[in-house]
């Protein structure tokens, strides 16, 4: 019934929307255009072409749907009005459109970095690839565009920015506010912004005196002053001989040490309006969706005589954080009124949102345990998709509230984000009592992976980086997320029931806090569980700021009220009791965890950022007692090698009986299985 009126209400509002739009692609430049894959063809789709381009928008800043947009009255407009400004795309589409399955995937790029087609590849492919892997997004027929949304990213040849417009104070002169950047750095020089992947933004006094810059041992420890003489806005790359005076890095003339925290606070400029990039995502996809030519006259190279049937939102890590807040702000509906994206699937994302919607936002940082922990970007009410009361801020609110343009939702995390991001948020308010998941919303939690996923099938492995334990980011998570887009293609487009949600939940005992959690887990050799979770507070950012954005005007923010926090609760494996049981959890030859903790020192019972541990199984009886380990060996868990791939055939049929496996995907964990020495 859900998906029969959204169906129709749909098709109600794109035959009402055919009037010209005041925000719109004005401009839609191709200006390159090459075979994808080198000719490759996929299935019936035949072959792709990769078009590369810029699209040029205009707003009106005096819209309803555009003035949630914070500081866009005091952008300069152009003679009609209204607000300019560019992002750059690149677009994947069959040669022959008419091949295509008439849908478009829009995959957020991640701080300018695409992300969803080496996250469902599968085999995976390394972040950052450019290859192809095994194209199935392609064999289905869609079409993908990314295109730039962030004003802090310079535009290059793997990473899309976007041009957007700087406010101004009424009479000209530029908008000046405190800004907080904290660093965990070493050498003796550093961008502002800490990274020099973004575009800093600019001092505006190069006085240290003017600014605060301290340092912590500890997380949460007090903060000690470093002195003004001890450091310089500029660069310094061998100490404070070598300064180069700047306004967009700073130089600490001692350096940098590794295992501390620096916190920065000093009178930024120029302002970019952030806010705008939700606007980039919504009209792009209303240009592709409705239009067939821009205002010169150039093509809509997706338009067709039915036009594009449906238009899907993917948004992983910090963009799924971006789509809920895109859902909350109201960008799904564009100025005529029509449902800009059909469904949308938010990856690993937790209870936060990005707050791009802020003077002088910075979209790249979040707030997790080991750092960062009360900066913008993490849970604020409203935390969940149905408009529910939260007791702890006394907000009654909810993320979908538009039922004529809201989308349908599909929500996946990992374990990481019930310990990094608050996700148990999502199925309980901040007192532990349970809220109701929308009918249009389907919550997922890929059991005991990590931000990144699991070890994988037979893997085994042994790298610990900066953390204490093996960590296990293998990108497990692709074959649940292929047929998981697949599921929520069928529910929008042919009204086929998706998966049930499966996700921890205070109802049946599967999330609980942190010490029933610590006491199920089993006693592992050498194995500390972690005894910190990322809390959340209500944090009072001043009266200028509120659930939809703003500014920041209390800096550091108050603390208020805690909400309550709670992680999944493990079998006697140490695998999460409830979610969707990937096959290398399954079928497995480890404990993976999406916890970790850091090397051990002044930091060590901090966790490991967003890595995930693995322990492994021993391989006999005697090996196990010997140990002193809780857990059955691979010996008694599979007999033999052939054992162990009859598991994995077992867990792998279960998985696409369950649909959150493809055929496909299944034969290639059970040839893994086959080829791998597990008990050879």
């Amino acid at each position: 019934m859900c998906w029969m009126k959204r169906t129709v209400l749909g098709l109600v509002l794109a035959l009402a929307g055919v009037s010209s739009a005041d925000a719109r692609v004005t401009r839609f430049i191709v200006e390159r255009t090459m075979p994808y894959a080198d000719g490759r063809t996929f299935g019936d789709a035949g072959a792709f072409e990769r078009v590369e381009g810029t699209a040029y928008f205009e707003v009106d800043p005096d819209d309803p749907r555009n003035t949630v947009i914070v500081n866009l009255a005091l952008v300069p407009r152009n003679p009609r009005g209204l607000v300019e400004f560019s992002a750059p795309f690149v677009l994947i589409k069959p040669v022959d459109k008419a091949q295509g399955n008439g849908k478009l995937l829009f995959g957020l790029n991640n701080r300018g970095l695409a992300l969803e087609i080496p996250f469902q590849s599968f085999p995976p492919l390394p972040l950052g690839s450019n290859e192809v892997g095994d194209g199935l997004l392609f064999r289905l027929g869609f079409s993908l565009i990314d295109a730039g949304w962030a004003g802090d990213i310079e535009t290059t040849e793997n990473r899309l920015g976007a041009r957007l417009p700087v406010a101004l104070q009424p009479d000209g002169s530029p908008i000046i506010a405190p800004v907080r950047i904290e660093y965990r750095s070493e050498g003796f020089t550093q961008t502002l912004k800490g990274d020099d992947r973004f575009i800093s933004y600019e001092t505006a006094d190069t006085r240290t005196t003017s600014s605060t810059l301290t340092i912590r041992d500890a997380l949460g420890g007090p903060p000690t002053p470093v002195a003004s003489d001890r450091w310089a806005f500029g660069r310094c790359p061998s100490g404070q001989a070598s300064l180069v005076a700047t306004t967009t890095d700073i130089c600490l003339f001692d350096g940098f040490d590794p295992h501390s925290s620096y916190e920065l606070t000093y009178p930024a400029k120029n302002p970019w309006v952030m806010g705008l990039g939700y606007a980039v995502t919504r009209d792009l996809t209303s240009f592709l969706r409705y239009e067939t030519a821009d205002d010169e006259g150039n093509s809509n190279p997706l338009s067709s005589a039915g036009g594009l049937r449906r238009t899907y939102g993917l948004g992983i890590s910090s963009t799924g954080m971006y789509l809920r807040d895109f859902l909350y702000l109201g960008f799904n509906e564009d100025e005529e009124r029509r449902q800009v994206f059909d469904a949308v699937r938010v990856h690993i994302a937790g209870t936060h949102r990005l707050f791009a919607n802020v003077e002088f936002a910075d979209p790249n940082v979040y707030s997790r345990q080991d750092q960062k922990t009360d900066f913008t970007s993490h849970s604020i009410a409203p935390l969940t998709y149905a408009v529910t009361f939260d007791p702890i801020s006394g907000i009654r609110d909810g993320i979908l509230k538009r039922p004529a343009t809201d989308p349908f939702v599909f929500h996946i995390d990992s374990q990481n984000e019930f310990w990094q991001m608050n996700a148990s948020l999502n199925r309980h308010d901040g007192l532990g009592n349970p809220v109701e998941i929308p009918e249009s919303v389907r919550l997922y939690s890929l059991a005991s992976h990590s931000h990144g996923g699991a070890a994988g099938v037979a893997v085994s492995p042994t790298d610990r980086g900066i953390c204490t334990h093996p960590t296990n980011s293998n990108f497990s998570s692709a074959p649940a997320m292929r047929a998981l887009l697949v599921a929520l293609d069928e529910w929008v487009d042919h009204g086929i029931e998706p998966p049930p949600s499966a996700y921890p939940d205070v109802r049946n005992g599967t999330l609980g806090t942190l010490e029933a959690a610590a006491n199920a887990f089993p006693r592992i050799p050498n194995v500390s569980f972690p005894k910190v979770v990322n809390e959340l507070y209500i944090f009072d950012h001043g009266p200028l700021f509120s659930s939809r954005g703003g500014k920041l005007t209390l800096i550091p923010p108050a603390r208020g009220g805690r909400y309550e926090v709670l992680v999944p609760m493990p079998d006697r494996d140490g695998h999460d009791l409830a979610g969707v049981k990937t096959v290398d959890i399954a079928a497995p030859v480890g404990t993976n965890t999406g916890w970790n903790l850091l090397t051990p020192g002044p930091r060590g019972h901090d966790l490991c950022g967003l890595n995930g541990s693995f322990f492994p199984f021993a391989t006999t009886l005697e090996e196990r007692l010997e140990n002193g380990d809780p857990r059955l060996s691979l010996e008694e868990r599979y007999g033999d090698h052939e054992g162990f791939v009859e598991a994995v055939q077992r867990a792998a049929t279960r998985s696409v009986t369950n649909r959150t496996l493809l055929e496909e995907d299944a034969q290639t964990i059970i040839q893994m299985a086959e080829a791998s020495d597990v008990l050879r």
